[in-house]
């Protein structure tokens, strides 16, 4: 029976996932030549920046057949920038290969994208590449991997002539007495029965060995690990076996009803067709079919007028577990979800950090109006850059990173032909109401003059993390439907801008109060009204600002420890945890993103260059200073 396994390919830069790609394309027989990541003519990475950067910056999509197995992969980004389009590709995925150097080993990447894919509870096999190239490790690296970054992994793959040009693969076969004891041992540890069978006997079979190793990758338990080079396709056709035998396609799940995600979206400059990845968990799809696609706070509809789904030319019916190309979307973003999705099935992904200004170079108001229309089509690629007009024709955009802002003014040049300058990244503060405060704009029974709207509106505190909720105490059906969708679009717009320039989060707002004058009002009157009964409102709860953290883990040799704590502390960090960790001490903490730039260029010299580094979005705290009000 033919199915469908979506696999994610990943690694932290340069490792060699694209070039990974590449070789299994090419040894399945899709492409007919081997592209190179040096010479900017790969299968996934086609964009123009991709190609000169050698680096992956969107989710791309390709094809191959292995026997009756159809695996899309999903090449994703490696920089640390783009850990939001990683993020959100990881939620349509069946399982993930994860791409380490034989040579550089478990980087801090590699430790933040497994992070994400166990909190997944995703498959993940392991494959370590470049067994070819001078310096690469094998028995070590294998105690690095248990050590930093999955500690029940089950190797499969020997290596001889290690680190030369004659590396050679063999697969380790669970016939083998001793493999089959090793591998046992190692699943053992997470698997009460086979633990059982190891002590009390009789010793599992290859069989059973196989059996436990499919079910404990399945339950991402355990991951095997597989080693090769992409480059001269050493132990790549036994991974590849093991994606098929390892991990199971993702469940259907039921019902007639379409349910997906939209995960990438392409549009070509210059032109408003767009085309969106969309992955389908249940139901099917087909062209000419109307759509209604959520994303939070709003929806929107369109007829699909063109439809391809991947690997399978010539098929225009969309059915649970694959993915499609589709057109006829005008408004689609990356992360719109179509059908009903249950809370806990929702991807939430940390927002960046950071903000910077954006202004042209060309002088005039219609050169800012292009630069804001370009920015747009880029945040339909990336919503959580959030392109927002400012005063003065400047645009507003949210990034993770000085690459990330690298790329944004690469692709305003070469796309839109625009030249855009940036001004200094400065993190991303937020508001929280700390109390209850209420306000009403009211229409006068007479000689009225305003919008003819009432509106009466509650702020107050939520939970951390929760967002923005809306609610009525208002009778449902006292205003048309249009008024209501009116004033909740307002209130989600209002407060993402915020009435100090700073985003509004963590509140329940509830509509206490409503009213209108048929025929006279519109809803044009309650978009006018809503935002400033908001603002009074918030001026009546008060408010404190909150800074943006993130959580950092931090390697450094035994010699260097009291430098290095000294200037951790005085960029503000809180170390939260210290311990012996091999060769060094391994620190945990939390720092300011203020100062993670400050503290990242300083760690090289505090520690000789054998510092590691990871860090990633961990939340807020009140800003120094930013008192409640």
């Amino acid at each position: 029976m033919h199915h469908t396994i979506n696999i994610g390919v990943l690694a932290h830069v340069d490792a060699g996932k694209t070039s990974l790609t590449e070789r299994l394309l090419f040894d399945a027989g899709v492409i007919d030549r081997l592209g190179s990541v040096d010479s900017g003519d790969t299968q996934t990475d086609t964009g123009a920046i991709e190609r000169e950067r050698g680096i992956t910056v969107r989710s791309a999509v390709a094809s191959f057949s292995a026997g009756d197995t159809q695996v899309n992969l999903i090449d994703t980004p490696g920089h640390s920038d783009f850990i939001a389009e990683v993020e959100r590709a990881l939620g349509v995925l069946d399982g993930a290969v994860l791409v380490l150097s034989a040579v550089e080993g478990v980087q801090a990447q590699t430790r933040v994208l497994m992070k994400s894919l166990r909190r997944l509870r995703l498959p993940v096999l392991l494959f370590v590449n470049k067994i070819d190239r001078a310096g690469a490790r094998h028995a070590e690296l294998l105690t690095d991997i248990r050590r930093l970054l999955a500690p029940h992994i089950v190797s499969l793959t020997d290596v001889r002539d290690l680190g030369t040009r004659a590396a050679r693969t063999r697969p380790r076969s669970l016939d083998d007495a001793d493999v089959r004891t090793e591998a046992a041992e190692a699943l053992a540890e997470t698997d009460d029965a086979l633990l059982a069978r190891l002590v009390d006997g009789p010793l599992p079979s290859p069989a059973e060995v196989r059996a436990a190793l499919a079910a404990a990758t399945a339950e991402a338990r355990a991951h095997p690990v597989y080693c090769g080079s992409a480059l001269s396709g050493e132990g790549v056709a036994a991974l590849v076996e093991g994606v098929v035998r390892l991990v199971p396609p993702g469940p259907d799940h039921g019902g007639t009803k379409p349910r997906g995600t939209v995960f990438a979206v392409e549009r070509t400059a210059g032109s408003a067709t767009k085309t969106a990845y969309l992955r389908l968990f249940s139901g099917e799809l087909t062209v000419r079919q109307h759509l209604t696609l959520h994303r939070p706070g709003t929806g929107h509809s369109g007829q699909i007028t063109a439809l391809e789904v991947v690997g399978r030319a010539g098929e225009r019916v969309l059915t649970a577990g694959n993915i499609a190309r589709i057109k006829g979307l005008p408004e689609v973003r990356v992360g719109d979800r179509l059908g009903d999705f249950d809370a806990d099935e929702q991807r939430h992904f940390a927002a960046p950090s950071l903000h910077t200004l954006v202004h042209t170079r060309e002088p005039g108001p219609a050169a800012a109006t292009r630069l804001h229309t370009a920015l747009l089509a880029l945040a339909d690629q990336d919503p959580l850059i959030h392109a927002r007009a400012m005063p003065g024709g400047a645009t507003s955009v949210l990034l993770y990173g000085e690459v990330q802002k690298q790329i944004i003014a690469a692709t305003l040049a070469q796309e839109y032909g625009i030249e855009a300058d940036f001004e200094p990244s400065r993190p991303v503060l937020v508001e929280r109401p700390v109390g209850v405060g209420e306000a009403c704009y009211e229409m006068a029974e007479r000689g009225h003059t305003g919008p003819w709207a009432t509106v009466g509106l509650r702020v107050e505190p939520a939970a951390t993390g929760s967002g923005v909720g809306f609610g009525y105490e208002t009778e449902l059906g006292a205003l048309p439907r249009a008024f209501h969708t009116a004033i909740e679009q307002t209130v989600h717009a209002t407060l993402r801008q915020g009435p100090r320039g700073r985003a509004v989060t963590d509140c329940r707002v509830t509509l206490i109060r409503s009213g209108f004058a048929a025929p006279i009002s519109t809803a044009a009157d309650f978009r006018g009204v809503t935002p400033g009964v908001l603002g009074e409102a918030l001026e009546r709860a008060g408010w404190r600002v909150y800074e943006p953290y993130h959580a950092f883990e931090l390697e450094v040799p035994f010699d260097v420890l009291a430098p290095v704590t000294a200037q951790l502390a005085a960029v503000g960090a809180d170390i939260v945890e210290s311990a012996g960790a091999g060769a060094g001490w391994l620190l945990t903490g939390e720092i300011p993103v203020r100062t993670v730039h400050e503290f990242e260029h300083a760690l090289p010299g505090l520690s000789r260059g054998e510092g590691v580094w990871l860090s990633h979005p961990s939340g807020d705290r009140p800003l120094p200073g930013g008192a409640a009000r």
